[in-house]
């Protein structure tokens, strides 16, 4: 990609983003205007907002990454994504509303009135909220990796201080106006180099179906291998090698690989002729000591499927930075009808990237050896276009992938920044919630330098599952049961999330060596540990009757009565 119209693309959504948050900082003036915008946000803006922020790193570039990598499955994933908000509309969205918490924290303390389930959710919140952040950060770094060759630590750097100094300054109101332009933008970042990839790839005689036979290279391809790998292969493969291949080093020699498993080792090229098929991939030193979550989706596709549907079908409903939107609903119909229009918004944004996977199985093959299957987004208008038209729309996608970076990131950073005000730091004012900011953006910025980067749509994946199995129950239960007692409710969350959560750092760590049904049980835990979670609430609350907070059946009521109705009571109490 040429960098000459990348670059100045980049930073004109950076400019952009930049300005459009200085209006926002000149109507905010109020602490409420900081964490909820004075809860004055229309449906129509809060929609936009709400899917600016959730189309993140996962949705612009991990979905076709997957796509690219593993097929037609990975279509789960835009619809678990857009269903989620499904389960929102239908269960949480206008009682959670009414309840008039700014955080979800504060949820569980006006549910409960327990201090000690009010810090156990503002833990998970902020665990959730930089889980999160991780891919964001990295999904930036890739980008402005591709677009200069620039250090991979160096796009998270630039999409941190822009965030803190945008959430920062001016909150929640600042935020609003951000997220809802920057939604706008990701779509026709993708929209618009899509209709010019699929006009050309018809008029290239590419095969028209991608996912019919093995993925091939189109044309003879180099690809430089920077971190080992494993190939497996389930025919002989002739290929040029420079470098080492199964411990012998070759210069430039083409050979003739056996069916079987090879190593190839860091800093080898491999040169694949016309028309040969792309040899299937692991990464690691040792590939079966180091499974990945999409070998463990190949040997127990159906168990890994239904995790990634529980995960994003429930998970979304406890994302803190989608939870907090909700809060600046000027009342409970507002939410209802911002979540409506949301399902429309991101349902039409999730039409683009798988179109963006099918056409990089055919055009950039070689991004599935060499482990940048994210950047495949980025690649493909100078692979089918080329030219300065390709440049041009090049430019316009990694506008549109700063932009979901740096929309994403500011919500988590708001949702992580209120709780640590609230719940951490001595004092909730303005200044110690900008104090709150600097703190939910540094972790994971040095957390991203720190780690090695899962797949960005798997990542996000995980902090789905975690979500779902530690919110989910709390909001699900604490809305419909009145029976929920603080001790149920601080143990479902500890034994659901804190299992899954443990899953994912086991993931993430690439424990346990040798894959099997430990590793997907792992790789994939909302299918246990969301019903884990319930069970625990559940028992645990059946067995302690004495500790339902007094107050419930009002609490109760003011989460479902309609605010009209609401008003009119508390009118005859007054005359009476």
């Amino acid at each position: 990609m040429n960098s000459s119209y990348a670059v100045p693309a980049v930073a004109l959504v950076v400019v952009a983003t930049v300005l459009v948050g200085a209006f926002g900082l000149r109507i905010s003036r109020t602490t409420s205007d900081f964490y909820v915008a004075s809860r004055t946000v229309g449906p129509r803006l809060n929609a936009a907002a709400i899917s600016g922020e959730y189309l993140s790193a996962a949705s612009f570039l991990g979905i076709a990454g997957l796509v690219l990598v593993q097929g037609p499955d990975m279509l789960w994933y835009p619809v678990g994504y857009t269903a989620g908000y499904l389960v929102l509309l239908l269960f949480v969205a206008a009682p959670l509303r009414r309840s008039g918490a700014y955080t979800l924290p504060d949820f569980a303390e006006a549910r409960l009135a327990s201090q000690a389930v009010r810090r156990l959710a503002g833990a998970f919140v902020v665990g959730v909220g930089w889980l999160y952040l991780l891919p964001q950060l990295q999904g930036a770094g890739l980008t402005l990796t591709v677009l200069t060759g620039a250090p991979d630590w160096l796009g998270g750097v630039i999409v941190a201080v822009v965030v803190t100094a945008i959430v920062a300054a001016g909150g929640m109101r600042s935020i609003t106006f951000v997220q809802a332009f920057q939604y706008w933008l990701k779509l026709t970042a993708l929209l618009v180099p899509a209709l010019f990839l699929i006009l050309a790839w018809q008029g290239d005689g590419a095969p028209s179906h991608a996912f019919q036979e093995p993925a091939t290279f189109r044309e003879q391809r180099s690809v430089s291998v920077e971190d080992g790998l494993t190939l497996k292969l389930d025919r002989p493969l002739t290929v040029t090698v420079d470098g080492t291949v199964d411990g012998r080093t070759h210069d430039d020699t083409r050979l003739r690989l056996p069916a079987g498993t090879h190593r190839i080792e860091a800093g080898t090229r491999l040169t694949f002729a016309e028309d040969t098929p792309v040899p299937a991939a692991g990464r690691g030193a040792d590939d079966a000591l180091s499974p990945s979550r999409a070998e463990s989706r190949t040997e127990r596709p159906l168990y890994a499927t239904y995790g990634l549907i529980l995960a994003t079908f429930l998970g979304t409903m406890g994302l803190p930075h989608v939870v907090v939107r909700f809060y600046t609903s000027p009342h409970g119909v507002a939410a209802r009808r911002t979540t409506v229009a949301v399902l429309g918004l991101i349902g039409a944004f999730y039409l683009l990237p798988p179109v963006y996977g099918a056409l990089g199985r055919l055009y950039a093959p070689e991004l599935t050896l060499t482990g940048d299957a994210d950047a495949a987004v980025l690649l493909l208008p100078d692979r089918v276009i080329g030219g300065v038209g390709g440049d041009l729309l090049g430019a316009l996608i990694a506008g549109g992938a700063f932009a979901a970076f740096l929309s994403t990131a500011s919500g988590l950073t708001m949702a992580v920044a209120g709780v640590l005000t609230q719940d951490v730091l001595p004092s909730r004012g303005v200044r110690h919630f900008r104090l709150g900011t600097l703190l939910a953006m540094a972790v994971p910025l040095a957390a991203s330098a720190l780690v090695g980067g899962l797949p960005v749509a798997d990542a996000v994946g995980l902090a789905f599952a975690v979500s779902a199995s530690s919110f989910c129950p709390l909001l699900v239960l604490g809305i419909w049961w009145r029976r929920l007692t603080p001790p149920g409710a601080a143990a479902g969350m500890l034994v659901g999330g804190g299992s899954a959560l443990l899953a994912v750092a086991a993931t993430m760590a690439g424990f346990p060596g040798g894959g099997g049904a430990l590793h997907a049980l792992l790789a994939w835990p909302a299918l246990w540990s969301v019903p884990l979670g319930f069970l625990t609430m559940v028992l645990v609350s059946l067995a302690t009757p004495g500790r339902v907070p007094a107050g419930t059946a009002a609490i109760l009521a003011r989460f479902h009565l309609p605010e009209e109705l609401r008003t009119e009571e508390l009118r005859t109490e007054v005359t009476a």
